[in-house]
């Protein structure tokens, strides 16, 4: 007799898979449409001017633990998948390190699971949520050389800002690789293990509509990119992996270039367990993000 998670097929994720995971209700941030375009800041804006603009609602939701069906989901059906994956990194903080050791590591491990012909990671995140477990942000940097989790959805890059990102990291060299199908994906990897607090919670791509997706200008000091920030849509389905280990690896799609895929990317956001125990060790995290560029 067939049981409902080997049910599961490429099509999708039907009810009957979902009914047979475990989940945590968990609170996740939308930001509520105006009409006026989001902003956010990565330093301290101007006098009278705030971090991060525009409304967020509140939505309770059920968030389910893939990990029962790990080996089942995919970059281009959910926008996400998990895998094993062991660094021979000693220590995430040293940012030497992880640009000499782990880029390589990274790149090799997505050549391996995405089959393409060329990666390369541009650039890493540590992650460290403070002792004493200020309730998430919505991304205003901390008074720290490490950033907090984020706890409002969102996707690190719009379908006009990820060329626009390859044309500034690689110059000339990205208009040859531009006529290839290509990803921005992140690698994202719990530091210390198991991970309870705050885990990422991942959209499942096939489930979000265009009309979700709200172009966000980002301010650097220098230069202004975009993301994409999330409107609420009761047919969203959310992901996590339940303890997390530094021997794991979360891939998720930040964006596709590809337009017959299901999933062209998966937003994503910190959230609170609320079965985590009190005395759960803050989490700390790394993610780096690459172009994947596919052969033709």
């Amino acid at each position: 007799m067939t049981s409902a998670l080997e049910s599961l097929d490429r099509a999708g994720l039907d009810a009957r898979v979902l009914s047979a995971l475990p989940a945590v209700p968990g609170v996740l941030n939308y930001l509520v449409p105006t009409g006026e375009k989001p902003v956010n800041y990565t330093f301290e804006p101007p006098p009278g001017v705030p971090y991060n603009s525009g409304s967020y609602e509140s939505r309770s939701l059920p968030i389910y633990d893939g990990r029962s069906i790990a080996n089942r989901l995919s970059l281009d059906e959910q926008g996400f998948t998990l895998v094993q994956h062991r660094s021979r990194v000693a220590d995430f903080y040293d940012a030497e390190e992880v640009k000499r050791v782990y880029y390589p590591e990274a790149e090799a491990l997505l050549a391996k699971e995405t089959g393409a012909f060329k990666v390369i990671v541009f650039d890493h995140l540590v992650r460290k949520r403070d002792a004493e477990k200020a309730p998430l942000s919505y991304g205003r940097p901390r008074n720290s050389t490490l950033r907090g989790p984020v706890g409002r959805v969102h996707a690190d890059f719009t379908f006009q800002s990820a060329p626009n990102r390859l044309r500034r990291e690689l110059g000339e060299q990205a208009e040859p690789l531009l006529a290839h199908r290509f990803a921005v994906i992140n690698v994202w990897r719990a530091i210390r293990g198991p991970l309870l607090d705050a885990p990422l919670a991942v959209l499942d791509g096939a489930t979000l509509s265009p009309r979700d997706l709200i172009a966000t200008d980002l301010v650097y000091p220098n230069r202004t990119g975009e993301t994409y920030s999330i409107a609420f849509n009761a047919e969203h389905r959310w992901f996590y992996f339940s303890r997390m280990q530094p021997d794991e690896a979360l891939l998720l799609k930040n964006y596709d270039s590809a337009t017959q895929v299901r999933a062209r990317v998966s937003p994503h956001s910190a959230f609170e367990d609320p079965t985590a125990p009190a005395d759960a060790p803050p989490r700390e995290s790394i993610e780096l993000r690459a172009f994947v560029f596919y052969p033709d």
